[in-house]
């Protein structure tokens, strides 16, 4: 159950992302360093989206670990090695909250790279 409801809440925020005007570029990305839930396109940059759902806001964020952070970081470094700027490639890292009324909360830039 828990897998169908990460996934709406990824889709959710994927729409919500689209609807400002950001074009997926890819949605549970796998690379040798982990997994990006969601990659947009921001013009020529990237957003990459750690997307946390749980009862409150306040619990989904205090899903995301240290370890998940670096995660999170080494696979969008993978990512960007198949940019052509590659990792001149101007990003940010987001972080989405999703809470058990399917309301959200997007925090950009939530992570330094």
């Amino acid at each position: 159950m828990s897998h169908y409801a990460g996934e709406a809440a990824e889709q959710r925020i994927a729409t919500d992302y689209e609807r400002r005007g950001f074009a997926v570029a890819a949605r549970r990305w796998r690379g040798q360093g982990g997994e990006i839930d969601l990659v947009l396109r921001d013009g020529e940059g990237l957003v990459f989206v750690e997307v946390k759902q749980s009862r409150d806001f306040a619990s989904a964020a205090s899903h995301l670990s240290a370890r998940q952070v670096m995660r999170l970081q080494h696979a969008a470094e993978e990512f960007l090695g198949g940019e052509p700027r590659g990792a001149l490639t101007d990003m940010r890292f987001d972080v989405a909250l999703v809470n058990a009324r399917g309301e959200f909360q997007v925090i950009e830039n939530a992570i330094c790279a």
